[in-house]
C-alpha cells in the first residue's frame, strides 16, 4: 500500500495553494480563498457563540471559563490578581491523536 501524502500548511497562502492543489476541481485563488475565509468565519462564529464545533476526525473546538486567580509578576514578584476569561479550547479526536 503506497503511503498517504501528507498536505502540510503552515500559512492562509500554504493552506489556499494546497488546498487548490487537493481538491479536485479547477479552482481559482479567490475561490480558495473564500472557501478559506467562509471556514474560519464558522469556527470563529460557531466559538464565539459558545457552541462546540466537532469535526470528525480532526477534534473539537469549545469555549472554556478560566476563573480568576493569583499570579506572580516575573519582573518584581510581587502577587497579581488575573480577572477570569474566557479562551478557546480545543481536544484532538482519538485518531488524530493517535498520528501525533
Amino acid at each position: 500500500m503506497a503511503k498517504k501524502t501528507k498536505l502540510v500548511a503552515t500559512t492562509k497562502t500554504d493552506f489556499i495553494k494546497v488546498l487548490k492543489e487537493n481538491v479536485g476541481i479547477e479552482m481559482t485563488n479567490d475561490q480558495a480563498k473564500e472557501v478559506y475565509d467562509v471556514f474560519t468565519t464558522i469556527l470563529k462564529d460557531t466559538v464565539v457563540s459558545e457552541k462546540k464545533l466537532s469535526l470528525n476526525g480532526v477534534g473539537t473546538f469549545k469555549v472554556t471559563n478560566r476563573k480568576a486567580r493569583n499570579g506572580i509578576n516575573p519582573k518584581t514578584r510581587a502577587v497579581i490578581k488575573i480577572k477570569a476569561s474566557k479562551s478557546v479550547g480545543f481536544k484532538p479526536a482519538p485518531v488524530f491523536k493517535k498520528e501525533l
